[in-house]
């Protein structure tokens, strides 16, 4: 076999060799559907059969069918998960996971919605039961509001397993205009090779380590190392490269621009090929004959020398000096302790802590099950999230009178526009894990129950009918995090749900 070394040396081989399977299981999703009665048999030989039909199909002159007794779309003993016969306004959340087929989920909330027949993707609908069964209370339109990266093509790199790249922006969620979103991972020694963008780069290292350098618009240059939890940025224009150290490298990019894509990037090896060799020659003041072992074409991500342990000897500078500080382009995030509250833990990161990121400011927050992150909205900026681990689920409301429920797995992108109320709720069994980032000065919010504690009593209570023990009960410093109950159907059964 021509690939079998390979496949040998990464233990592919019963994988390669075995017979074709399903790529999902099919479950319910087979039988008689759209007028056809499979298995249809095999033919070989001529093809026989007109490809249309006769004019005596038309309606009125075909026969019918029957009233009863003909094809059905009933589902018979549809099952349904707890608090799925709960009134749909309380918008409990359904865990389909437990659901068994051929007669579950269905697509049923309190009085509303009917089972469904199929065809049927199972897997999606159990990733997101609140878009197959959604609350009573969503309403209207509300643009597409998550895409999973799982779904972004993956762009390899051109060395021999060096990485990969995929990416998430307008084409594929045309509602995140402000911001685009990059997952990228380079294997041990790997480089991202040396290259600019039209715009700014903002990361956050999710596994391993990376050295970064670049140099500025006046010659100061930079190298440092970061890790899992640390935080880069590069302005527009500013050329740097990236190389991830002995144990491989994942980390997630933001962009500031919706429709930024990964093919659009400024590369130092197109630069050398796009421009004559005797440009180059006279620049560089050298022979001609000194390119003659310039790469043919672009190396995107490729594999590298190791990076020395000792990064002074790769801290080279020219009269400007080297960057630190404030004017670094880094931000050692991980290190930081967390704001730890009921319900779960946050920290932030900002240009009054990290200067250099002007217009970019991030929480990383950890969501206890049950809980969830206040209802709020952004006055600046819209919102572009990420979720690192578990499970959860975001309600945009956007005005005067739509919204709708979104659900969210790791490896999702989330995008909320500005002032679009919503919350995040953790759905799972596990922590939740999720990044938040602006494009603003400053990371702030407005807090749906500490704008109503601060509101002149009466105003409420006219307005909303609200009662004073509920008021008293609004808290007048932001809460951030609401603690909740991991039982998400307890309301159903007379319980509380925090």
């Amino acid at each position: 076999m021509k690939y079998s070394g390979c496949l040998v040396g990464y233990g592919l081989v019963n994988l390669a060799v075995a017979l074709p399977a399903p790529q999902m299981n099919y479950e319910d999703n087979k039988g008689d559907v759209g007028g056809i009665s499979p298995p249809i048999p095999t033919f070989t030989g001529a093809p026989v059969g007109d490809l249309r039909g006769s004019t005596n199909l038309q309606g009125g002159i075909a026969s019918r069918p029957p009233v009863s007794g003909g094809d059905s779309a009933v589902v018979p003993d549809p099952e349904l998960v707890g608090g799925q016969e709960a009134d749909g306004k309380l918008g409990l959340y359904l865990d389909f996971n437990g659901a068994e087929y051929p007669n579950g989920p269905q697509p049923i909330r309190g009085s509303g919605g009917a089972t469904d027949p199929g065809p049927r993707t199972y897997e999606y609908e159990k990733l997101n039961p609140d878009v197959y069964a959604p609350p009573e209370t969503d309403q209207g339109t509300v643009p597409n509001a998550m895409w999973p990266l799982g779904l972004s093509h993956n762009h390899f790199g051109s060395g021999e397993h060096s990485g990969w790249a995929r990416q998430q922006n307008q084409d594929v969620l045309p509602v995140a205009t402000a911001m685009a979103g990059v997952d990228m991972r380079l294997s041990p020694n790997a480089y991202r090779e040396l290259h600019w963008h039209t715009s700014a780069e903002w990361a956050l290292v999710l596994k391993g380590s990376v050295r970064v350098a670049a140099i500025d618009q006046d010659g100061a240059s930079f190298v440092d190392d970061v890790t899992a939890g640390d935080v880069w940025f590069f302005p527009q224009g500013v050329p740097h490269s990236l190389q991830a150290l002995d144990e491989g490298a994942e980390f997630l990019l933001v962009f500031d621009s919706g429709d930024f894509s990964e093919e659009t990037t400024f590369l130092a090896t197109e630069m050398l090929l796009r421009t004559p060799v005797s440009v180059w020659a006279k620049d560089f003041q050298t022979d001609v004959s000194s390119f003659d072992d310039i790469p043919d074409d672009q190396k995107y991500i490729f594999n590298g020398t190791p990076a020395p342990a000792n990064i002074s000897e790769q801290n080279i500078t020219s009269s400007a000096g080297a960057l630190w500080g404030a004017s670094a382009y880094t931000y050692h995030w991980s290190q930081q302790e967390f704001h730890n509250t009921t319900g779960g833990s946050v920290k932030i990161l900002d240009p009054l802590t990290f200067p250099v990121a002007a217009q970019f400011s991030a929480a990383l927050v950890v969501l206890e099950p049950g809980a969830m992150r206040e209802v709020h909205w952004h006055t600046e900026s819209d919102e572009w999230s990420y979720f690192l681990e578990g499970s959860a689920r975001i309600t945009v409301y956007e005005a005067p009178s739509a919204s709708q429920t979104f659900d969210f797995t790791a490896g999702d992108v989330g995008y909320i526009k500005k002032s679009a109320g919503h919350y995040v709720e953790n759905t799972g069994t596990e922590d939740v894990i999720f990044l938040e980032v602006l494009q603003a000065p400053k990371f702030s919010d407005i807090s749906a129950s500490q704008w109503l504690a601060l509101t002149p009593r009466q105003v409420v209570k006219d307005t909303l009918n609200l009662s004073d023990a509920v008021l008293d009960a609004l808290p007048k410093e932001k809460t951030l995090i609401k603690p909740g109950n991991p039982n998400m159907t307890a309301i159903a059964g007379g319980g509380q749900n925090f």
